[in-house]
């Protein structure tokens, strides 16, 4: 049986951050394949459109044939559900043991996801430490260890595992509130990325 991992963002934009954990669940679990998964209508945030979003990605990644960008939400109406994309990536990909990339924050909130209860029994979930937020390894593995503990009140059981990944001061919003500001992103994401975003004015007119 195959292990892959599903990373679903809105990545607006990707950067050295989302690589850098990618990498690393790739070889910690270890996984055939990362799937990168861009939310086409992310429930809760507005973002740039979703073809530059898919650009991004597929500049960042190309250069690693272990990372594959998927448009399986492409087909899809209304809003997207983390729960959708794994059924049917499921489809496609058979006979697999999935596991799910996300960071500590979005984890946390997996309880309110839309079924959520039953997704976390269906993958593993590999946990990037928040990156910004300043909480000790002990701290996030509390956080973790209260989201097991409600999942488990409810009959629901859950595995997951961190992420052995350095701590990088970079997020999206950064980015595209450096972008606004016009200052440099260079360094903050791949070449192919900075360059895509100068030339299609993005951001610039966002405050974050």
């Amino acid at each position: 049986m195959q292990q892959l991992a599903i990373f679903g963002g809105t990545f607006d934009p990707i950067h050295w951050g989302h690589l850098l954990i990618a990498e690393t669940a790739l070889h910690q679990v270890p996984l055939k394949k990362v799937i990168w998964v861009p939310s086409l209508n992310p429930p809760h945030k507005e973002a740039a459109l979703f073809e530059h979003r898919v650009e991004m990605l597929q500049r960042a990644t190309e250069d690693n044939p272990a990372f594959t960008v998927s448009l399986v939400e492409v087909n899809r109406s209304g809003v997207s559900f983390a729960i959708n994309t794994l059924i049917d990536l499921s489809a496609f990909y058979q006979n697999t043991h999935w596991y799910w990339i996300l960071g500590l924050d979005a984890f946390q909130t997996l309880p309110r996801w839309y079924r959520g209860h039953e997704l976390a029994q269906m993958c593993d979930w590999l946990i990037a430490p928040r990156l910004l937020g300043g909480e000790t390894i002990a701290q996030s593995e509390l956080i973790c260890k209260q989201v097991e503990q409600q999942l488990k009140e409810q009959s629901f059981t859950i595995h997951w595992q961190f992420l052995n990944i350095p701590l990088l001061g970079v997020s999206s919003s950064l980015i595209r509130k450096l972008c606004c500001q016009r200052q440099s992103i260079r360094y903050l994401v791949p070449e192919s990325v900075r360059a895509y975003i100068a030339n299609n004015n993005l951001y610039s007119n966002k405050s974050e």
